[in-house]
């Protein structure tokens, strides 16, 4: 269990109901106690229930079945799930399977602007759901531009919805971004840490 942190204000750590290290990292340098745990959960199966939802609503309902998932199994404990749609003109987008899908991938996606849904679920009592949105272009790339960077990204090309990594070589890909940065990392820090604050669960 994590070390306690005199900013958390519960004795058990918050639990994040997911295993990515990004997040996990935005919290702990945000101070925050965390500990995390894998949900479990069948994404693709949740998003073929919900056809008809919009793209941020669809990152809502994936962010909360992490959160429940995890929650069920924690009972009084304080729950984050978190979830990240990419939708570009109504198509949504998943992680790309391997270095060929990824370079599909951002041939659809360059000279375009996309949008990255990240959706919060907050069980602390009632649960509560929000989500932000970033706007993202990527400049007009030739595929060997995009071979280029693949290659050169290694992992990094397939480890994340989108098939870049903004934090590393993927900012390169881009020519405009409008929108908060932990948005794009997947985690939207500053609702989130309001959200804890009106329950008096940080020390200010």
């Amino acid at each position: 269990m994590a070390s306690p942190s005199p900013l958390w204000r519960c004795a058990a750590p918050l639990l994040l109901a997911s295993t990515s290290p990004t997040r996990r990292a935005l919290l702990a340098g945000a101070g925050l106690t965390v500990e995390t745990r894998s949900p479990g959960v069948d994404e693709r199966a949740i998003e073929a229930a919900c056809l008809g939802l919009s793209p941020a609503d669809l990152a809502r309902r994936l962010a909360r079945a992490k959160a429940e998932a995890v929650a069920a199994s924690a009972p009084g404990r304080i729950v984050v799930g978190a979830d990240q749609v990419l939708e570009c003109d109504g198509v949504v987008f998943h992680k790309p399977a391997d270095a060929e899908a990824a370079r599909a991938q951002l041939g659809q996606l360059a000279g375009r602007t996309h949008r990255l849904h990240s959706a919060v679920a907050l069980i602390a009592g009632e649960p509560e759901t929000f989500v932000e949105t970033a706007h993202l272009t990527l400049r007009p790339l030739q595929p060997e531009a995009i071979a280029a960077y693949v290659a050169l990204a290694g992992p990094g090309a397939t480890a994340s919805v989108g098939g870049y990594q903004l934090e590393g070589l993927g900012i390169h890909l881009f020519s405009e971004i409008a929108g908060d940065h932990t948005t794009i990392l997947g985690l939207p820090l500053l609702p989130l840490l309001a959200r804890l604050r009106a329950r008096d669960l940080l020390a200010f």
